[in-house]
């Protein structure tokens, strides 16, 4: 069962985490690469703002960005601005985020996100804590895939493995974790190739970072998936 309020303080903690370490940035590394190919620093800042707002829209029973079009503009609007104006709307961003997941509500109706993707309302909660821890990492700014928590690793390996599943473009794949679990996914016929690696690195590859753990395939090439 999905435990939201546990999610929420669990995003409250990411996002403190991740201000704390960004605040020790200054303009000149904002402006830089992140690991994202084609995104400075300041975009995955500016993203991380507008989601935390989008996902407020998605509470409210409203689409979670007016288009695609719109989402990338104001991305690229706000990727310029100097650290201090990023820091202040994440920070104000998010503490949106929380007023509006902490009031009273219905945690089983039906939410619609992004390109029509439905899901539980509880889930939400989850779904920006992905966004938090990943996108720290993303930042390149000493925040590891190896110090994601274990649960929250395994819980987002479960998370992609459910939403590659039966996937056309997905071949049938066995991950063995070697710190610990196994997952089935991708499509259901076929012979299963085996992916093994440390969780982090399985994680890694399920979310289309391509600079995680090396995983090993019995000497086969590593399927590309399709992006998120």
């Amino acid at each position: 069962m999905i435990d939201h309020v546990r999610d929420l303080n669990a995003v409250r903690e990411a996002t403190d985490r991740l201000l704390s370490a960004a605040g020790k940035l200054d303009n000149a590394a904002v402006a830089e690469p992140s690991r994202l190919p084609g995104w400075t620093r300041g975009h995955l800042l500016a993203h991380l703002a507008r989601n935390a707002d989008a996902l407020v829209n998605v509470l409210a029973g409203r689409p979670m960005y007016t288009s695609a079009e719109a989402r990338e503009a104001d991305i690229e609007r706000d990727a310029s601005r100097p650290l201090d104006v990023h820091l202040g709307d994440l920070r104000e961003s998010a503490a949106r985020f929380l007023r509006t997941a902490e009031a009273p509500a219905d945690w089983n109706r039906t939410i619609t996100m992004r390109n029509g993707v439905t899901d539980v309302a509880a889930r939400v909660p989850f779904r920006r804590l992905i966004e938090v821890e990943l996108h720290h990492v993303d930042l390149g700014i000493g925040y590891e895939p190896a110090d994601l928590s274990a649960e929250f690793t395994v819980r987002e390996i479960e998370f992609l493995a459910e939403r590659f599943a039966g996937h056309p473009d997905v071949p049938a794949l066995r991950l063995t974790a070697t710190d610990g679990g196994r997952w089935s996914t991708g499509r259901a016929e076929g012979e299963p190739l085996s992916v093994t690696g440390t969780a982090a690195g399985l994680l890694c590859w399920l979310a289309g970072r391509q600079d995680g753990p090396r995983l090993e395939t019995g000497g086969a090439p590593l399927p590309v998936l399709p992006p998120l």
